[in-house]
């Protein structure tokens, strides 16, 4: 079973058709959309602030995402994949994001909707990602416009994939409450 812990009165709540990896950490005051998924060792800590997730998110395996005490909730919108031991701190993902795996994403910081954040590239604190673009390196800057084919062939293909995998584990998991 996932571990789900309840901090300071907040336990956190998933929308309908969840998949939550049954060694995934949710602690405190996290919401999700419908559709979202938690994958293996990936934990998500709503223990000193908010995190809120929207619909068709995916947090991969070994990712953190956190905040900021007192300062900075992390907000996710729809359709974003957060890769493989990513790092999504204190800040706002749009929709239609792809945060690649070993990326960091700092405090304060905007990822505008329909980008991609390359693997290994740190987004610094308070750095505002436009809409459209592609993000690399340390510290991560703009490499270039995304095109209409990065936004079908990787935002949306990967969103909609991980949906469809966490589907092959829903068997095993009790609707019921919500995971």
């Amino acid at each position: 079973m996932p571990i789900i812990i309840e901090v300071n009165g907040h336990l956190p709540k998933f929308g309908k058709g969840c998949f939550i990896a049954p060694n995934a950490t949710l602690t405190g005051d996290i919401i999700t959309g419908d559709e979202c998924s938690v994958w293996f060792n990936a934990v998500l800590r709503g223990d000193v602030n908010s995190i809120r997730m929207g619909n068709r998110v995916n947090v991969q395996d070994n990712a953190v995402v956190h905040c900021t005490y007192q300062k900075s909730s992390t907000r996710i919108g729809n359709n974003v994949s957060i890769g493989h031991n990513a790092t999504v701190h204190g800040c706002v993902i749009e929709d239609d994001v792809l945060i690649g795996m070993g990326a960091r994403v700092m405090d304060h910081a905007v990822v505008g909707s329909k980008s991609i954040i390359a693997a290994g590239a740190v987004v610094l604190e308070n750095t505002i990602v436009p809409s459209g673009s592609v993000f690399a390196g340390i510290p991560a800057k703009k490499i270039r416009d995304i095109s209409p084919e990065l936004i079908a062939g990787e935002i949306q293909r990967i969103a909609a994939n991980y949906v469809k995998y966490a589907g092959w584990y829903q068997p095993s998991f009790d609707d019921s409450k919500g995971v």
